[in-house]
């Protein structure tokens, strides 16, 4: 893995105090009227020995500082963000990092943001999300001397040694809910309910497809699934329409990879009375009795993690690089659930062996997954 960043100290000083006191000699008594007695001698006043110096204080570490700029899905959207937010919280308490966040209320917002953070002289400033890409490199050129961090986005090295990239494979996690999915349907349908169309949705979709696709040849008939793309991750009236017509038209699982648009999904879920799959963390909590499982994608263990290596100093070694965690290295995968029948979770937990070692090349995109689909014929 790759992090860095250096982390200055501020070696305090201590001034050295010495005290000399100084005295007005006694004067002689006056003579009496009666015979004179012997008048005292003058005495010279001890002198104030000198102060011991302080002892240096040891060199006091500077705090280190770091915040993200959350997509338009806001800090409380119970997947992505949250997430994100969790982990810098976990490292705030376990190595006492500084941690912060500034909400994005929509895509204008993520420059200006990104910008706050710098002035404000934060050490790692992380951008949550693909689509702020652009913002989170610009940002990166115009302050060179502050590192820079972005969830689900690759950079060349080129762009920058500032430039931390972190992405996940999670199309593993999803061939696995999907497997789940098929091995547990009752109609033969399920669907997939997307955010917004790119690159790192499709690892969502076309994992999923490819777990329905494997557990149907296993089983040996046909499950259909139904794709929908809300065009947002902040909509949730319209997953909730979205996954309401899934539903009504015969889906009984429906997989959500679409930020705070899934919560409409589990609003659906719940009224129907149907299985929904959570995303990037265990959403369980969101519908108890509905939410079969999740694909989890731990973006907080991975902030975590880089955030620590800047820290300690490793920034140079892994800026302008792109860090993945996939199931191999433990950042991504599936919960326990009490839905999921136990002998459906152990051929679940069979196949992550298979993925590790590339026995089962799980597809990313459409043009990997036709290959894919290809080879279960």
């Amino acid at each position: 893995m790759k992090f860095k960043s250096i982390l200055s100290t501020v070696i305090a000083t201590a001034m050295m105090a010495a005290m000399v006191g100084c005295g007005a000699p006694v004067s002689q008594a006056p003579a009496p009227t009666a015979p004179a007695a012997e008048a005292p001698a003058t005495v010279a006043p001890a002198p104030v020995a000198e102060a011991p110096a302080p002892a240096p204080e040891a060199p006091a570490a500077k705090e280190f500082h770091v915040a993200m700029v959350t997509d338009t899905g806001g800090v409380n959207d119970q997947s992505f963000n949250q997430s994100s937010w969790e982990g810098l919280q976990q490292a705030e308490k376990e190595y006492g990092a500084k941690v912060k966040f500034l909400e994005s209320k929509q895509e204008a917002d993520y420059s200006s943001n990104l910008d706050k953070l710098a002035d404000e002289g934060q050490d790692l400033i992380w951008g949550v999300g693909f689509m702020m890409g652009d913002a989170v490199k610009n940002a990166a050129q115009q302050n060179p001397d502050k590192m820079y961090a972005i969830v689900d986005y690759a950079y060349p090295p080129a762009d920058g040694a500032n430039l931390i990239g972190v992405v996940f494979k999670a199309q593993e996690p999803s061939f696995e809910v999907g497997y789940i999915a098929a091995r547990t349907t009752q109609t033969n349908k399920v669907g997939f309910v997307g955010g917004v169309k790119g690159d790192i949705i499709d690892q969502f979709e076309y994992g999923y497809r490819a777990g329905v696709a494997y557990a149907a040849k296993e089983l040996g008939k046909t499950i259909d699934v139904d794709v929908q793309y809300a065009d947002s991750f902040a909509d949730d009236a319209k997953g909730k329409a979205i996954a309401t017509q899934m539903y009504t038209n015969g889906c009984d699982v429906v997989f959500h990879a679409a930020g705070n648009v899934g919560k409409g999904v589990f609003e659906a879920a719940k009224e129907f009375n149907k299985y929904v799959i959570g995303v990037d963390r265990d959403q369980s909590e969101m519908a108890p009795e509905q939410c079969l499982t999740s694909a989890m994608k731990l973006v907080g263990k991975a902030m975590y993690l880089v955030s620590k290596d800047v820290m300690d100093g490793k920034g140079l070694e892994i800026g302008g690089t792109t860090v993945v965690y996939g199931l191999a290295e433990g950042g991504v995968g599936v919960p326990d659930s009490k839905l999921v029948a136990p002998e459906v979770a152990t051929a679940t937990k069979a196949l992550e062996p298979l993925i590790v070692d590339g026995t089962i090349a799980v597809p990313f995109n459409e043009e990997t997954f036709n290959a894919y689909v290809g080879t279960l014929k």
